[in-house]
């Protein structure tokens, strides 16, 4: 079975729940990766024919992941999971094989090399506390292929070259990777152009890209369903905290920044706003600022109109994505955009979660993903924490998710638990039990992705 058979969005859905690299991770991928039949060990002989197919699939999907940014970022992040996962249960006598296959001149220093400089290592990798070396192979690699290490000062240098430790080299493997596999699909996106001339082919791979990554959450049916007196209330109970802090920064300084209002403005397109209530909903907030209102028409309609495609290249921009939010548009000072867990200073973070009602030990759970660089794992229990819940039930991608997903708690949907923080304002215990496990509908997903692997096979013979 090929890796179109639902492997990267598993990679994902479990990259969201867990914490990566962690026992239970660990545990639950290999799980998952044989319950859909993948290849992920070293290979072997009697496994030629799954290897076949998904070395055929992966570039497959580099036809169906190279055609927007996005598409080619949420790619390159679940490949790079997906290989860390597989070096790290790669047999030791394998590492060096792999390293040569893929042209990474690591080699393993001596014993005797080690034994003279084990302290110094030691001392500069953040991996080990106070613990030896043996029996951890350091390679002995050129200073320019370890600068994200000596950025961040976690590893040692002597005589231009790099000392690192077997769990460091992940990091430079993945760099390297990630800088290949970005060069490869520009390539192959110059190549799009043939493909989208084939009727044949170009609908199979946007099934493909559209069936991993999942809902865009543009407004389709939801146009219209919420009035523009509810969004105060909606933004305390069902906002998440990266929407939240943009709604509140705009009541209070009745202005927000381009990127706050792209980011905030698209969102509320999502959850239902039209055109015609977003320009009376930034209107009224702007002039309450003393912005003239001739002003706010020539200078900030038009974006408006813009983002729901009634201006310029008519794109009807769809609401960002939480990896897009971590991953592009850095904030700056004065603004407001971005993901809180990414973003945010940790006493600044902490001083939020205190205000949103988490308790302290909720608090220092948060603090420890986010420690960790687990954005939205954080993200996703802060809204178990809020909304009473043991175990949400889904992997959160997308802020406009959590917002429905909210709001289907709310209406009842889900197992409450006891003695857990409430919404801010007080709402009644959902009392509708959980909703079924999701597998059938994964199961025929990916029976669907497999029978687009194989009539994409046939026509790339």
């Amino acid at each position: 079975m090929g890796r179109p058979s639902f492997v990267l969005k598993s990679v994902e859905n479990l990259g969201l729940s867990y914490m990566k690299g962690t026992e239970q991770y660990q545990s639950k991928l290999e799980a998952e990766l044989r319950k859909l039949k993948f290849s992920y060990r070293e290979s072997l002989e009697d496994e030629y024919e799954p290897r076949r197919k998904d070395h055929i699939s992966h570039f497959i999907l580099r036809l169906a992941y190279c055609q927007s940014e996005d598409l080619r970022r949420w790619f390159i992040q679940q490949e790079m999971d997906l290989l860390r996962f597989r070096f790290s249960i790669l047999p030791k006598d394998k590492i060096q094989s792999f390293l040569k296959d893929s042209h990474l001149q690591f080699e393993a220093i001596s014993d005797e090399e080690k034994t003279v400089r084990e302290q110094d290592i030691i001392a500069s990798s953040s991996t080990f506390g106070g613990a030896q070396l043996d029996p951890e192979s350091v390679y002995k690699i050129p200073f320019a292929e370890a600068l994200d290490l000596f950025r961040g000062r976690k590893v040692y240098l002597e005589n231009g070259f790099a000392y690192v430790p077997h769990k460091d080299i992940v990091a430079i493997i993945l760099n390297e990777f990630r800088t290949k596999l970005s060069k490869a699909l520009a390539l192959t996106a110059r190549s799009l152009p043939a493909v989208q001339s084939d009727e044949r082919l170009q609908p199979l791979l946007n099934h493909l890209s559209h069936s991993y990554t999942g809902q865009d959450y543009s407004t389709q049916g939801n146009a219209g369903k919420i009035s523009l007196d509810q969004i105060d209330s909606l933004s305390t109970k069902s906002f998440p905290p990266c929407m939240r802090q943009l709604h509140k920064a705009l009541r209070e300084n009745h202005h927000l920044r381009h990127g706050g209002r792209m980011q905030y403005g698209l969102f509320l397109k999502g959850i239902g706003l039209t055109l015609e209530q977003a320009l009376q909903f930034w209107k009224q907030e702007f002039i309450r600022g003393n912005m003239d209102p001739d002003k706010f028409d020539k200078g900030y309609s038009y974006n408006i109109r813009h983002s729901y495609g009634k201006e310029g290249k008519r794109t009807d921009y769809t609401p960002y994505s939480c990896m897009k939010i971590i991953l592009t548009n850095t904030p700056g000072q004065g603004d407001y955009h971005g993901c809180p867990f990414r973003h945010s200073d940790p006493e600044l973070l902490r001083q939020k979660l205190q205000a949103y009602k988490i308790p302290p030990a909720g608090i220092s759970q948060i603090l420890d993903l986010v420690k960790g660089t687990h954005y939205q794992v954080a993200c996703q229990k802060f809204f178990e924490m809020t909304h009473n819940v043991d175990d949400c039930g889904f992997s959160l991608s997308h802020p406009n998710q959590f917002f429905f997903e909210s709001q289907r708690i709310l209406s009842g949907g889900k197992d409450i638990k006891k003695d857990s923080v409430q919404p801010e304002t007080p709402q009644p215990r959902p009392s509708v039990q959980r909703s079924k496990d999701s597998s059938s509908t994964l199961d025929s997903l990916s029976s669907a992705l497999d029978m687009d692997l194989e009539e994409l096979e046939e026509l790339l013979q």
